[in-house]
């Protein structure tokens, strides 16, 4: 966890240091197909633990503010887009986007949501529920592991809170960047999943 959250702030130096216009920042990459089955079996298997007393703002109510004027949502279009202009803030107002889950191109910052690809309802009941809120917000602005990601509006507003035995893209191109994704970032915020989640994660993988 001292590593993780080192590196949480070293990302947020980074933004600080740069300024939003300076600031580059990678997106995360999740390991291979072989090292994340290694993950996955390393894994807690549980049930899910209860919703009580979950809310968004247990995860710190909105984006955070990243400095320079930027919040955690314009720091992810900004590094997920292609010749994306910002207004005279660092909020991006054109670009193009490619919504990976299913396929579709974007030109409007408007038609985006940020995906967080372990949804906030799904951590808690894998374990964010025994966490502290500074810890829960640190993960809802997660910009070092593969957890935020550019998406169209439609294809997030129906993956909602689901798990992959739930819910999977649409474009199945994306399965494996998907499965390795989701249990990379299990996998160092020290999640659960359930059995069901395990089975549909073993079959995502096979299409690495």
């Amino acid at each position: 966890m001292r590593d993780r959250i080192g590196s949480l702030l070293l990302a947020a130096m980074i933004v600080a240091l740069t300024g939003c216009e300076g600031a580059v920042l990678s997106a995360p990459v999740a390991p291979n197909a072989s090292e994340a089955a290694q993950q996955l079996d390393a894994l807690k298997v549980e049930p899910p633990h209860s919703m009580r007393g979950y809310s968004r703002d247990r995860f710190g109510g909105g984006w955070r503010d990243q400095g320079n004027d930027c919040s955690t949502r314009e720091l992810v279009l900004r590094r997920d887009g292609a010749d994306v202009q910002s207004g005279s803030s660092c909020n991006p107002i054109r670009g193009r986007w490619r919504s990976t889950y299913d396929g579709q191109t974007l030109r409007d910052p408007d038609q985006i949501d940020i995906d967080h690809m372990v949804p906030l309802a799904n951590a808690w009941r894998s374990g964010a529920d025994r966490w502290t809120d500074a810890r829960r917000e640190a993960f809802a602005n997660d910009l070092v592991n593969p957890e935020l990601f550019a998406v169209s509006r439609s294809v997030n507003r129906a993956k909602g809170d689901q798990s992959p035995d739930q819910w999977r893209p649409p474009n199945t191109r994306s399965w494996c960047a998907y499965a390795r994704s989701w249990i990379t970032v299990k996998h160092e915020w020290d999640l659960s999943v359930t059995r069901a989640e395990r089975s549909a994660l073993r079959d995502m993988l096979t299409f690495c």
